[in-house]
């Protein structure tokens, strides 16, 4: 029988905020599988670099890179400022943005300020997220269309998390059943749908039944970044419930693996890779392996609790590495760039 139902949700969300900037939340062993890939060097690259292009669509919006900065927080009075100061950077650099789980928002109304970010980043792509479980647990079409228009945002994350709620005393455990009603919300909601892992992988079987449920795109959120296991590792309030996170440290499908079957199982379905993208090259290996978009958080988060200037200098370096990857790769765009033969296996 499941346990009490234990912590507010707001106060599990600054619990979260507060573990990720002051513990060490990544996976011990488990990597993300992307350093047995490299770029190949190419001493003649017959490219100017001020000519390298990074532009690229996804839904139907033009990002000046393909960065998304990854969903995160929203909630409390620290998630307002650390939201605000993502989508000013987002809206200056011409980036994707998405925004933490909204429930918060749907049960205490006072909250959906801590999300809104469009006053800020009128133009860009904005992601709004509630978690897909919430459906069976009175959640309906109707809440799905709340957080969309709370936000005014473009599409809807559905983020799938099993594991997480597992282990928390206060989780939401029933997750049979959910696949049809993911496949409602998408025939019903007037924006595009996106389900996303929170890092522990999609595989490609899944991907296959999500997008024929009618969802338009996978965040494969792979493992190898941080690890929400080691994050509840930190919020348990037993010993027992600490060793049982424990037992999860390095559970999960790296993001490589995840994104490599993602894309032979769905040729022509927008993708976005994340979980555990730390540098400009490692977007770029992820856009050779067939990513339309790549979502960094953790990097992101540790700025945005700097300052708006902080966040910016985090996107400058990412886009300035990547420039010099695809010019140093011989691709000017990122189409070239997944030509045969510019990313080699090495282990």
């Amino acid at each position: 029988m499941q346990a009490d139902r234990g912590q507010p949700h707001k106060e599990r969300k600054a619990d979260h905020i507060r573990i990720n900037l002051e513990e060490d939340v990544t996976f011990p062993n488990l990597t993300t599988g992307l350093e047995s890939y490299r770029l190949r060097h190419q001493a003649l690259p017959e490219l100017d670099l001020g000519a390298v292009e990074l532009q690229h669509s996804l839904l139907g919006k033009r990002l000046s890179a393909p960065l998304l900065i990854s969903s995160m927080t929203g909630g409390t009075a620290r998630a307002q400022e650390i939201n605000q100061r993502l989508a000013e950077a987002a809206q200056a650099r011409g980036l994707a943005l998405g925004v933490g789980s909204q429930r918060t928002a749907l049960e205490a109304p006072e909250t959906a300020v801590t999300f809104q970010v469009r006053h800020v980043a009128p133009d860009i792509l904005l992601l709004a997220n509630l978690g897909a479980v919430q459906l069976n647990y009175g959640y309906t079409v109707d809440h799905c269309r709340r957080a969309v228009e709370m936000i005014e945002a473009d599409a809807l994350i559905l983020h799938l998390n099993p594991l997480q709620e597992a282990l928390q005393t206060d989780g939401n455990w029933d997750w049979s059943g959910l696949l049809l009603k993911i496949a409602q919300v998408c025939r019903e909601l007037p924006v595009p749908v996106i389900a996303k892992e929170v890092g522990w992988g999609i595989g490609g079987d899944l991907a296959r039944q999500l997008c024929d449920a009618g969802v338009a795109a996978i965040d494969v959120a792979g493992a190898g970044g941080t690890s929400w296991s080691q994050v509840e590792l930190f919020r348990a309030p037993t010993e027992r419930l600490r060793r049982l996170a424990r037992a999860f440290a390095d559970w999960g499908l790296p993001t490589a693996t995840a994104l490599a079957e993602c894309r032979a199982a769905l040729p022509g379905v927008p993708l976005i890779a994340s979980g555990g993208i730390r540098s400009g090259l490692d977007v770029l290996k992820c856009v050779a392996l067939g990513a339309d978009a790549v979502g960094l958080a953790g990097p992101f988060l540790k700025a945005a609790a700097v300052s708006t200037e902080a966040v910016l200098d985090t996107i400058d370096t990412l886009v300035e590495e990547m420039r010099i990857g695809m010019f140093c790769a011989g691709a000017r765009n990122l189409e070239q760039l997944r030509a045969p033969g510019r990313l080699v296996r090495v282990a």
